[in-house]
């Protein structure tokens, strides 16, 4: 029995090793993820005007959501070298991609499709090609004489996409989450209708939960962390409780904009936490009186970096608090996930074994300081 045992713990600390390798292989490829893009919706007199926000890159080279990653695709090779043009060349190739594009834009006007046009494409400057870039396309149509609503489609190929609109006639906009090929719900062409407080509530528990998993890597390995240290209930609920008041705080106070720090501070400063916490589990055996404190300050940061997420997909007028905490309360349960998913790998089953900790915590602990140093590496010097 004691040889089975032995033989489970290496194979535990052999997955801890293949985890390592996609962890970082999956980091380095952060510039290769796709984001959701995002498009303004605006009404005129007569027309109606969408100012989207997107990766000009993978459309063109037809890279879809089913790819986590820019290089598992086939068309990675196209992708890098779109990325490397200047700004007016990518808007020249875009101009020949127009109305490929344009297919995959259907909005609708009692279900009579409308017929738009591109009237400007402005692509960023190219940068460091080690970061994805996003560019812009404005699209407008006409809107049919009577015409009350509309429903927006998205192509599935383009994935996911936040849509907004903003008017001068309602004090609310209506937002959504649409997944690529997803129809929007009606809305109005004078922006009368704005979208419900539990719509938007719901919308943006998902938009949290997605950027825990599978996106959240470093905020992954920061709550992998505080698993580690203990497998005992009080000291993993003091450790989650002082994260969730502290990222809390700051993640409102961020989308108000009463506190901005960059994300070149932010997130090297994440790095560092999941650094700590890790190293701390090494020399520490149990819950050390500073712990609780120490994960607060680091929740405060964390908090900045779940803003400037929340930030980029922008939170509808009128809908603040129902968005704030519907993205509060998915990043919850994301956190909760992981916590759920490591307890069920290993603390379920070896959690009460004496060598639990020399195995387990420490090989385990030590792979998360080693990924949070290369972050940290990786965010400051790179």
């Amino acid at each position: 029995m004691h040889s089975f045992f032995n033989k489970v713990s290496q194979a535990v600390q052999t997955l801890f090793v293949i985890i390592v390798a996609i962890v970082m292989n999956a980091d380095i490829g952060r510039a290769h993820e796709l984001s959701p893009a995002v498009a303004d919706l605006t009404f005129e007199e007569n027309a109606f005007q969408l100012r989207i926000e997107m990766n000009f890159e993978a459309a063109i080279a037809n890279i879809g959501p089913e790819h986590d990653d820019t290089d598992d695709s086939p068309n990675a090779i196209e992708y890098d070298a779109l990325r490397t043009l200047s700004g007016p060349d990518l808007e020249q190739r875009f101009d020949g991609f127009s109305q490929e594009f344009i297919d995959g834009v259907d909005i609708r006007f009692n279900e009579l499709r409308a017929d738009i046009d591109v009237v400007e494409t402005i692509a960023s400057e190219t940068g460091d090609t080690e970061l994805a870039r996003i560019s812009e396309v404005i699209i407008r149509g006409a809107i049919p004489e009577g015409a009350e609503s509309l429903t927006f489609t998205w192509a599935e190929v383009l994935g996911p996409i936040v849509l907004r609109t903003e008017t001068d006639v309602a004090e609310e906009g209506y937002a959504a989450f649409l997944a690529g090929g997803e129809t929007s719900e009606e809305i109005a062409v004078e922006g009368q209708q704005a979208r419900g407080m539990w719509a938007v509530f719901v919308d943006y528990i998902g938009i949290g939960f997605e950027h825990i998993l599978p996106l959240g890597l470093d905020h992954i390995l920061f709550v992998v962390g505080l698993f580690l240290l203990s497998t005992q209930l009080r000291p993993l609920l003091l450790q989650i409780t002082a994260f969730t008041l502290a990222h809390t705080v700051t993640l409102a106070l961020g989308m108000l904009g009463i506190i901005t720090i960059p994300g070149s501070i932010v997130e090297p400063i994440i790095a560092a936490s999941i650094v700590y916490v890790a190293v701390e589990n090494i020399l520490m055996k149990g819950l050390s009186p500073w712990r609780p404190f120490i994960v607060f300050v680091f929740g405060l940061l964390h908090g900045l970096g779940f803003a400037g997420v929340l930030t980029e997909f922008g939170i509808p007028s009128g809908q603040f608090l129902p968005a704030l905490i519907g993205f509060n309360i998915g990043v919850e349960l994301g956190q909760l996930t992981v916590i759920a998913i490591c307890f069920l790998a290993v603390g379920w089953w070896f959690g009460h074994r004496d060598w639990y900790r020399a195995r387990i915590v420490i090989p385990g602990s030590i792979v998360v300081a080693l990924i949070g140093a290369y972050w940290f590496i990786e965010r400051t010097l790179l």
